[in-house]
């Protein structure tokens, strides 16, 4: 049985297959695929845009798709930027930008808490789907520390280890992440 992840994240993409390469024969990204589409994500939940990319791509490719949706949810900010994580700061995946605008918004906050959230849907050709979430709770430090990862893993702090994502290596934070999480999750529902 064939797998197509609606993403070309090389990140993603090294994920997903650790995690499900033993229940499908074939993963493959969009590019791996052939399939050139981009969906409009103009769902108001993570959920609604996961939901949507995987049933796009499963009625493209007459496969089983799967797509996740996810980003930062900043408790002092009523849960922003939540699911405009990779445009907060008004352009597409500006890390840098989003980490200073972050950081702007919660001058003088004591409340640091949040929470990476991962919505995850798995379609499939017949229209039918299997959903899954997962969450990592941390705290938003005062300043970028670390080398790893990407968006906001630099302010991203893991209080039980004292240390941001960027700060821990790519296998460490595989197995806590908020998308290995939800895969595991999808992967007890998918047996």
């Amino acid at each position: 049985m064939k797998l197509i992840i609606a993403s070309n994240n090389a990140h993603k993409l090294v994920e997903i297959k650790a995690i499900l390469g033993d229940v499908f024969d074939e993963i493959l990204s969009l590019k791996e695929a052939g399939i050139e589409h981009e969906t409009i994500e103009d769902g108001n939940t993570f959920m609604e845009n996961a939901e949507k990319k995987a049933r796009e791509i499963a009625e493209i490719s007459g496969c089983c798709a799967l797509a996740d949706d996810s980003g930062l949810c900043v408790d002092a900010l009523d849960g922003a930027p939540g699911i405009f994580s990779a445009r907060f700061s008004g352009v597409h995946g500006d890390d840098e930008a989003n980490n200073r605008l972050l950081l702007k918004k919660l001058e003088g906050v004591e409340n640091r808490k949040a929470h990476y959230t991962c919505a995850m849907a798995l379609y499939r050709p017949d229209g039918s789907k299997v959903t899954a979430e997962g969450y990592l709770y941390g705290e938003i430090g005062f300043e970028e520390i670390g080398e790893n990862g990407f968006g906001y893993d630099p302010l991203f702090v893991l209080p039980e280890l004292q240390k941001t994502t960027a700060q821990i290596s790519p296998e460490e934070k595989n197995s806590i992440s908020h998308r290995a999480l939800a895969l595991k999750e999808l992967l007890s529902k998918l047996k």
